[in-house]
């Protein structure tokens, strides 16, 4: 099959739609699907590239050119509890053009935007054999300041937008429950990449304490936080918790992964109120990021609301380590079983601390939770996330053809 995945994302930095879509086109091209991408292309990033050049390396937009499509750019907006963009291509039929010259047999739409999606779905309908259009949902609706501000769009999303795709994909069930679709619809979560993420291989060197095995000393565990530096992902509370836990253990640190408008603020509380052994280490690449979870001995997540699945959840998983974790809506599709265990109610302290003492004074717990994370993580892998989503897309082709 030739497929293209269609997103309101420019594909600069990090991100779980990025992660997904890409994750899907490595193991789609594998199985000897031919697959493209349609992006808007981030303006922002074009004194990057020409920087890239000039030190001689390749930005991602230099890397994918071959395979990438790209419409328009992307302009950044404050649209959800994060951030996101608008994107738009100024000669439409353009892209009616390039899909007739293409003969797409699938359109896959990783989440819906404004304004790149609905010119492409508009296209397509207007071709004289129209591929299948199939949407995949990534986000909650209720996490979004547009929504919120403009709830009747919902209803438009609702009543005019989804009637025109031929099949819808929740990463989640809360993804999918929000929505009013008549048509196949499945559930279909994020992956891992079980060979990136796991237990073997390179650690961040500075953060492990080679002294402590040869002398009597301490050796500091590492608890991680890793996501963006915003409100919603709830880093003020794990700092609080850190504050209490470091009276009582003076072998805990902090590693912070991550950017976001709130760092300087996170900062600036660290600093006042003397909290010691918290290290910010900004954003990172997989690569680096495995690292960071080896050298883990404890990673905590707590995002506080609008997580539609919890990717992070299962790198850590997959890393063989313990999570303790807020448990929003999208974190309790992920830590099921004994994870359940580790899940505090947003915004509760007390029991963050409770859950991350029981970790720090227990290494048998620590690592009996590691090993059942990495098998939990297992049903996750990317290979099987791919099989599921190809018979979703031969069960949809089917009732197309009955249809």
């Amino acid at each position: 099959m030739k497929i293209a995945f269609i997103s309101t994302h420019a594909f600069t930095y990090p991100g779980g739609v990025r992660k997904h879509t890409l994750a899907l086109k490595r193991e789609f091209e594998e199985r000897g699907h031919q697959v493209k991408l349609i992006l808007p292309r981030d303006t922002i990033d074009e004194s990057q590239i020409l920087l890239h050049r000039l030190k001689g390396k390749e930005s991602f937009l230099q890397k994918k050119e071959k395979d990438t499509i790209f419409f328009g750019g992307a302009l950044y907006v404050p649209g959800n509890a994060s951030k996101t963009n608008l994107s738009l291509n100024i000669t439409p039929l353009s892209i009616w053009r390039r899909l007739k010259k293409e003969r797409f047999d699938i359109l896959h739409f990783q989440n819906f935007g404004v304004f790149l999606p609905l010119q492409v779905l508009e296209a397509a309908s207007q071709l004289q054999k129209p591929p299948l259009k199939i949407l995949t949902l990534h986000a909650l609706w209720d996490a979004s300041i547009i929504f919120q501000e403009i709830p009747t769009l919902i209803d438009i999303l609702n009543t005019f937008i989804l009637p025109r795709f031929d099949a819808m994909i929740g990463v989640s069930k809360p993804v999918l429950s929000q929505i009013n679709y008549k048509g196949p619809k499945e559930i279909i979560p994020n992956g891992v990449d079980l060979n990136l993420f796991n237990p073997k291989g390179s650690k961040i060197k500075k953060f492990i304490d080679t002294k402590c095995e040869t002398e009597k000393y301490a050796c500091k565990l590492n608890i991680l936080f890793v996501g963006r530096i915003e409100k919603r992902k709830g880093l003020i509370y794990l700092l609080k918790a850190f504050e209490i836990l470091k009276q009582r253990y003076q072998n805990i640190r902090l590693i912070i992964i991550g950017e976001g408008e709130r760092r300087k603020k996170i900062e600036r509380i660290v600093k006042k109120h003397k909290i010691s052994d918290v290290f910010f280490e900004g954003q990172v690449e997989d690569g680096d990021l495995i690292k960071y979870y080896r050298t883990a001995d404890i990673c905590c997540f707590p995002s506080i609301y609008g997580e539609a699945f919890g990717i992070v959840l299962l790198e850590a998983m997959a890393s063989e380590k313990p999570v303790v974790a807020f448990a929003n809506r999208g974190y309790r599709e992920v830590l099921i079983g004994k994870g359940k265990d580790f899940l505090v109610e947003p915004k509760d302290v007390d029991e963050l601390v409770k859950k991350l003492e029981i970790l720090i004074k227990n290494k048998s717990k620590r690592k009996g939770m590691g090993k059942w994370g990495r098998e939990e993580a297992k049903k996750y892998s990317w290979g099987k996330i791919s099989e599921k989503t190809l018979k979703f897309y031969e069960k949809v082709i089917k009732l197309k053809s009955i249809s």
